[in-house]
């Protein structure tokens, strides 16, 4: 089945007075712990397996999911291009409250059971005796903490609660039912709750309390929180707590997790340890713990070098900074290293799109971007077919930055539109637009008679981009309009888009292609700072109006209008049309212009590494790229372990 037909499934059943859990079948199990551990517990420093695991664990299935019972042992390595990708531990190892699994059903996972009541109200029920990594005890406490003690504290969090717990500017009413369970509920429908927590990088509505209290001036002795502070070199005591309670970024070594492993490296560094959780809440059908492997080793690199050094068989697992265009140089490999190139389906609207910055600040640039055919006829000046064939081999789909034909929100008109090459079309909405003057070398001029030339900003971390944009240069060329490339850090990248100085940049499309009419619309609206056609109203939306620009244009409410309208919808069929009415105006306004999707991505998988599928999807959000594969499940063979 496809899968967003699962997770339109899914999605139905929670948004009833509804329970989710997953199978459990660990009541009389005879659990069994890693032997790399045997000796801590022999030892007395650590408890045996059983006081170890919640009850019950959480039991992966492995056979349903096409996997194999594995054996415990072995480190795995893999390659990084920044120390701040140590993050994508937190990503991969993807324990998750809740989460998607392979099929993207959203399911149970860290918590046993949830109850779903008119998407409005959400209870948690906690798994019994479940544990953080430093064996404390993880209870409704660490919610309470989090909501009452963090974002609900003006000096942590001044900017006060995620988007995904505000309904219409109403925080939710949080209740601590009993140790086990916590509820969240609002008088109105919140379905982009369940998915923020599933999220490559999460919602995290708890913390463990019973460490971060101590940098809290709540909870800490004044004078004891004064002599931290001053050690930290902080500001005061709000910056040090936030400084230590950074779980996505994984930095901070004595910061408790669930994750299946945990850091043991203090940056900066350029080899990082993490090493299995021994509280670990999962195991396998024959009652082995997770984590299979014992621990994992990455290895800082320079990213241009790290296909390379994947070829020389220096990573055991690498998806990460490889492209298509490596799949043959990879291949070539394969024997000489023991490895195995698989080609995963990526899941993005486009592999390569351009966003020309409807809030930059120039207003000249900014009427001329707001022009709907001058984003058309740049469309049209695209020869998509040539970068299909030169860049991709021909296996990718040229179109515009619209979802899959895997999910049933498709239409070939949404593809199509404003997306086949017709430079001679594109001329003429140029000329019609008033930029008819060019010229010795043929460029069009702008009304101040300067030449057309348009920077595209780039965070410079993909080749791919650069070789797309070398097409697209001279395809624009044929119509008039120069075209040019600015590379940065992406950090500079982004601030200088948020702050509308970047005019047109270069990213993937919609992260998500494979919507159903339950997923949310978002995506489509302007709902957030990081989306790179709309930052400013993205990030009014995402401020609840506290900074960023109110939507100046009618389109941009009309999108906000219906994503509102989405979240109230009474059943499937209004949602489905809602999702149409989106998709049909960004087919018509291309308010991002695509080039290609469909394209492989290689994963290159040792072949003592077993699990791993040979067939998958590799994308961020839902994905979190191996997360939804669990690689705590992934294992070594013997000569391996």
């Amino acid at each position: 089945m496809k899968p967003g037909r699962h997770l339109a499934a899914a999605l139905v059943a929670l948004c009833a007075v509804a329970g989710l859990s997953a199978p459990s079948g660990a009541d009389a199990m005879e659990l069994r712990g890693p032997p790399d551990l045997a000796a801590s517990v022999s030892a007395g420093d650590l408890p045996p397996v059983r006081e170890r695991v919640p009850d019950p664990p959480a039991v992966a299935a492995l056979d349903a999911e096409g996997q194999s019972l594995g054996e415990h042992g072995g480190a795995l390595t893999m390659l990084m291009g920044r120390q701040k990708d140590i993050r994508m531990m937190m990503v991969y190892g993807y324990a998750r409250l809740v989460g998607y699994n392979p099929d993207l059903e959203l399911v149970t996972d860290i918590v046993e059971r949830i109850e779903v009541a008119d998407r409005k109200s959400f209870t948690f029920y906690l798994r019994q005796n479940h544990k953080w990594s430093d064996g404390r005890p993880f209870t409704a406490e660490d919610f309470r903490y989090y909501f009452e003690d963090i974002i609900n504290d003006k000096d942590i969090s001044p900017f006060g609660l995620p988007k995904a717990l505000l309904v219409d500017g109403e925080a939710p009413r949080f209740e601590v039912i009993d140790e086990g369970t916590v509820r969240y509920s609002w008088s109105s429908p919140n379905p982009y709750f369940l998915p923020a927590i599933a999220g490559a990088r999460p919602l995290f509505i708890y913390r463990p309390a019973h460490y971060l209290k101590q940098f809290h001036a709540r909870y800490a002795d004044q004078a004891e929180l004064k002599a931290k502070v001053e050690e930290a070199s902080q500001r005061n005591w709000a910056g040090l707590h936030r400084r230590k309670d950074r779980p996505y970024r994984f930095d901070n070594v004595d910061l408790p997790s669930l994750q299946p492993w945990i850091n043991t490296t203090r940056p900066p560094a350029d080899r990082f340890v993490f090493v299995r959780n021994p509280y670990y809440y999962r195991v396998d059908s024959a009652g082995r713990q997770l984590p299979y492997i014992d621990k994992v080793i990455i290895n800082i690199a320079d990213n241009s070098l790290i296909p390379a050094k994947t070829g020389f068989g220096e990573s055991d697992l690498q998806a990460r900074y490889l492209r298509f265009d490596h799949y043959t140089f990879l291949k070539k490999g394969e024997k000489g290293q023991n490895f195995k190139v698989r080609l995963w389906r990526r899941a993005s609207g486009s592999k390569v799109a351009l966003f020309p910055n409807l809030n930059a600040e120039d207003p000249a640039w900014r009427a001329l971007l707001r022009d709907v055919r001058f984003r058309r006829a740049l469309s049209l000046g695209i020869n998509r077919q040539a970068i299909n064939q030169i860049l991709y081999f021909g296996l990718g789909r040229p179109s515009a930055n619209t979802v899959l034909p895997e999910s049933p929100l498709f239409k070939a008109e949404y593809q199509n539109a404003w997306s086949h090459y017709d430079p001679k079309k594109a001329n003429a909405l140029l000329d019609e637009i008033g930029l008819s003057r060019r010229d010795n070398s043929g460029t069009r001029l702008l009304p101040d008679g300067e030449p057309l030339q348009i920077i595209v900003d780039s965070a410079g971390e993909s080749t791919e981009e650069s070789d797309v944009l070398e097409l697209i240069k001279t395809d624009w060329k044929k119509i008039g309009v120069e075209l040019f490339t600015k590379v940065s850090s992406r950090e500079v990248f982004r601030n200088r888009i948020f702050a509308g100085v970047a005019i047109m940049s270069v990213w993937s499309g919609l992260e998500n292609g494979l919507p159903t009419a339950e997923t949310t619309p978002m995506e489509l609206a302007p709902t957030a700072q990081t989306q790179l056609q709309w930052p400013k109203w993205g990030e009014y939306y995402e401020t609840v109006e506290a900074s960023g620009q109110a939507p100046d244009m009618p389109i941009g409410r009309r999108l906000l209008e219906l994503n509102n309208a989405w979240r109230n919808a009474d059943g499937p069929e209004a949602r489905t049309e809602i999702w149409h009415q989106m998709l049909k105006i960004h087919a018509d306004q291309v308010f991002a212009i695509g080039t290609v999707n469909g394209v492989p991505q290689p994963v290159v998988a040792t072949n003592a590494l077993k699990n791993v599928p040979e067939q998958g999807l590799y994308n961020w959000d839902p994905g979190a790229y191996f997360g939804i594969y669990k690689p705590d499940s992934f294992w070594f063979t013997k000569e391996r372990r």
